[in-house]
């Protein structure tokens, strides 16, 4: 950014939080969250409404000052400074653009607030257009474009000042589904080619594991969990973690609380002899019970199943050659559920020292 001295370490990660707090009253929203953000990552924030995801973002970005602990961008202590004073911008999910401006007027503002010559405020607009597939589209006003491209003109606006860090909070929460997931797709293309930090807020935990390089899950103002999206999805560390992203079989025994997912587990029938698989002796977990619920996805079938034993499983399989009339004769059967104990991920020990392993 313009105008802000940048007195960093090289070496160091593009954003540190160290002890980060936030309290309004006595609600605390962030209740002290230690993370680091390689530079160059696309880093995304995953949790409920209420988690402290957004404000932690909101720390990042100056908008609210912290009650405890501090921001650091590329070695840099910014916890007192003014969101005008770090080199990061912001993406919304409410784009906020000027519709009496046209769309290179629109990306170009924040470097005429700057007093960026105007030739040069021309060409970087045009450029950051570029980057985000909007050639051309320079002239139109924001009426005249789709839910799309005026969060793509807003992306460029954000990154016309070339910040460090770009933050977006929920930015496509405004768009239909089939247009979410175009966006996604070309979020992450856009992130690798301009290279630069961004951090992304989000309470879908599908958009979370598409973008990301690794993943910060929230719950009540701390962080649960960060990782890659394989290991939060295949070695969630706690139950929440398990539950949350994704779909999750929590089961209880005298080693603690485990996770399977119900993609690993296979339907069988009643009777008749297991299918082992490439497993050796032992390495299989085979329970019975009704199927009480079938529910047709198209591509997959989600069976809840009683367990004779107390409780429900939750089983998915693929729907490689069935219809919806052909899964929905299983409501009310006998079945059997069988998968690899190395699917058995440990997300509570009895005793909490004990770090969450593979059961």
């Amino acid at each position: 950014m313009e105008g802000t001295a940048k007195e960093t370490d090289t070496g160091a990660p593009a954003i540190r939080l160290r002890d980060l707090r936030k309290s309004f009253g006595q609600v605390h929203a962030v209740a002290g969250v230690d993370l680091e953000i390689a530079d160059g990552e696309f880093f995304s924030m995953l949790g409920p409404s209420g988690s402290g995801k957004t404000t932690v973002l909101r720390m990042i970005a100056g908008f609210e000052a912290p009650t405890a602990g501090t921001v650091e961008l590329a070695g840099r202590d910014v916890t007192r400074l003014a969101p005008f004073e770090r080199d990061v911008n912001t993406v919304f999910q409410d784009y906020a653009l000027f519709p009496h401006m046209t769309v290179e007027q629109n990306v170009a503002y924040g470097l005429k607030v700057r007093r960026v010559p105007k030739a040069e405020r021309i060409e970087r607009a045009r450029a950051a257009l570029a980057s985000v597939r909007l050639e051309g589209f320079g002239a139109r006003r924001p009426a005249q474009l789709s839910g799309g491209q005026r969060q793509r003109v807003a992306l460029a606006r954000a990154l016309v000042g070339r910040p460090r860090v770009l933050l977006l909070d929920e930015p496509l929460g405004a768009l239909d589904l089939k247009l979410r997931e175009q966006m996604q797709v070309e979020l992450k293309a856009i992130q690798r080619e301009v290279g630069i930090t961004f951090v992304f807020v989000t309470h879908d935990q599908e958009e979370a594991l598409t973008l990301s390089d690794r993943i910060a899950v929230y719950h009540q103002g701390r962080i649960e969990q960060v990782g890659t999206p394989a290991e939060v999805y295949e070695r969630p560390a706690t139950p929440f973690v398990a539950g949350f992203v994704g779909t999750s079989n929590l089961l209880t025994d005298g080693t603690g609380t485990y996770s399977v997912r119900p993609e690993k587990i296979r339907l069988l029938g009643p009777g008749g002899p297991s299918d082992p698989g490439d497993a050796p002796d032992g390495e299989l977990r085979t329970v019975s019970g009704t199927v009480a619920e079938v529910i047709y996805l198209g591509d997959t079938t989600r069976f809840l199943v009683d367990l004779d034993e107390g409780g429900r499983l939750t089983a998915l399989q693929q729907n490689q050659e069935t219809s919806s009339a052909d899964v929905a004769a299983y409501r009310g059967t006998r079945v059997r559920l069988q998968w690899h104990r190395r699917h058995n991920v440990t997300v509570q020990s009895p005793h909490p020292e004990t770090e969450p392993t593979c059961a």
